[in-house]
């Protein structure tokens, strides 16, 4: 089959397409024709080797891609749940980095598969699994976001910030987004009851007018300067969650709040949700940009440039 792999940490000119065997599906596990793999910005730091350090093996050569929709093409010994040729969408991370989704096959355990939404495309399903289950997770099950909380969410124009904005108000939560000048109207689509616009002022003042105790949430989907101006946000006793750093346990403490730091899981089961949710139209896709097989090197360097509105996709050989 065709993969793009990488042999050794680097830039985007360690990309190459290669003829690597096709995997075959284990027991409990399940062969799927990738259609469509999402793009993410853990994508880019997998490749610059800026996960090594942090307890997660590889093993190389090392096929990138943690999001996938696609078909079920063949069932190990008791895989049961899905028939052949049955749509399917997926977060793929394993325990080693090794065989991901930018590739025209892969092989998941079927306990990490949800059928694909009906009324989305292939690439539109791909862009779901990873960015919307990372919002799931962390205001939710991390943060344990309840109806009436006041929420606000930094970096809120990109993958997981915009399905963020959308599961929040789904809550019933008052949600207050920081993004750029050029993604205010975007963000109001989606559900934001107020927005923040960073270029023009700092976003912990205009926060600050608003709800001047500080928000019961925080959510930063970015880091650096934004996260650390996410601590002034939150009310004494209120939550700071983190996706991008494991944030300042020292700094949190002194500001008398809760740090919660996210790395999401794959969860079948929260996969099922949220297919309801965009089936029902309670959450919408935004795909800025399909990338062809043969623009991997460009797809990379738009995703380094941390300025993505929603999400980008690979379409790959089918």
């Amino acid at each position: 089959m065709r993969a793009i792999v990488i042999h050794e940490f680097g830039g985007r000119d360690k990309l190459l397409y290669a003829d690597v065997p096709q995997p075959e599906p284990a027991d409990g596990e399940v062969l799927i024709r990738v259609h469509a793999a999402g793009i993410n910005p853990v994508d880019w730091k997998i490749r610059e080797g800026n996960l090594k350090d942090r307890g997660i093996p590889h093993q190389f050569p090392l096929i990138p891609g943690w999001d996938l929709a696609g078909v079920v093409e063949q069932r190990g010994l008791g895989a049961k749940r899905f028939q052949i040729g049955e749509a399917v969408y997926a977060y793929c991370r394993r325990s080693i980095i090794h065989n991901g989704t930018y590739a025209q096959y892969i092989c998941l355990p079927e306990s990490y598969l949800s059928r694909k939404p009906v009324n989305l495309s292939f690439e539109e399903a791909a862009c779901v699994p990873l960015a919307a289950l990372t919002a799931y997770q962390a205001l939710f099950d991390a943060a344990g976001l309840q109806k009436g909380e006041t929420v606000l969410i930094v970096g809120a124009s990109g993958g997981v910030g915009s399905f963020a904005v959308q599961l929040a108000k789904n809550a019933e939560a008052e949600v207050t987004a920081v993004a750029g000048a050029e993604h205010q109207a975007y963000l109001k689509q989606l559900g934001a009851d107020h927005t923040l616009d960073y270029q023009r002022e700092d976003f912990r003042q205009g926060l600050k007018a608003l709800h001047p105790q500080g928000v019961d949430l925080a959510f930063a989907c970015a880091g650096g300067e934004s996260l650390i101006k996410a601590y002034d946000c939150v009310r004494p006793g209120g939550r700071l969650a983190t996706i991008v750093e494991k944030g300042d346990e020292a700094l949190a403490r002194q500001k008398g709040i809760h740090l919660l730091y996210v790395f999401v899981e794959p969860n079948a089961a929260q996969l099922d949700i949220l297919r309801t949710h965009l089936e029902y139209g309670r959450l919408k896709v935004h795909v800025s940009r399909v990338f062809e097989w043969t623009q991997i090197t460009q797809a990379h360097q738009h995703i380094e440039s941390g300025h993505t509105r929603g999400k980008i996709v690979l379409k790959t050989l089918i």
